[in-house]
């Protein structure tokens, strides 16, 4: 698993790195600072599973560089992490072939979850218009399937072929899109669901 991270902030670069690498994931991680870095980077290696790519680098402003990227690579997986999260911003990210948009304003949990989701070859797009609470991810389906089933979260991860770390993650997500604090709501709200299904 191979993870470019695209910004021309150390720190945040290194924050993102370390996110990755929260999740469990076993990943190589490279970091650059411009578009002409990533591409050099591609040439030389087009084999990576995600990148994560500002929106403002020195090189690209805007939808540029994932224009860019995308007209190159058309099946590398690009998500979107940056400041610029309007609405529209997101929209046209999502209409231009991102796999995902994250917000730099989101917190360490977001952030997590949505890194596990991508990598896990799912779009992330919180927030965007037309998104509902109740819209799961694939994994998120599956994970909750789980908790309904009484599985522990290394069961849980186990049977999916993810780490316990991941699983956690996913469950955060869970929690924050269905309006939950605990997993003993999260099961409530399962088995309302199972039961009216």
């Amino acid at each position: 698993m191979r993870v470019l991270l695209v910004d021309d902030h150390p720190l945040f670069r290194a924050a993102l790195a370390a996110t990755v690498e929260r999740v469990g994931y076993t990943a190589s991680i490279e970091q650059c600072e411009t578009i002409a870095d990533l591409r050099a980077r591609l040439d030389a290696d087009p084999a990576a599973t995600l990148v994560l790519l500002d929106l403002n680098l020195p090189d690209s402003t805007g939808i540029a560089g994932l224009l860019a990227i995308k007209a190159r690579y058309p099946d590398l997986p690009v998500a979107i992490v940056s400041a610029t999260d309007d609405g529209e911003t997101v929209q046209t990210a999502q209409a231009c072939g991102a796999a995902g948009f994250v917000s730099k304003a989101a917190g360490i949990d977001d952030l997590s979850a949505a890194i596990a989701a991508l990598l896990a070859g799912e779009s992330w797009f919180a927030g965007a218009p037309g998104e509902t609470r109740d819209t799961l991810t694939p994994t998120q389906a599956r994970i909750l399937d789980g908790v309904h089933r009484g599985l522990m979260n290394k069961q849980i991860a186990w049977e999916l072929g993810l780490s316990e770390a991941t699983v956690k993650y996913h469950l955060t997500g869970l929690f924050r899109k269905l309006g939950v604090q605990t997993r003993a709501q999260l099961l409530a709200l399962a088995r309302d669901r199972s039961g009216s299904a």
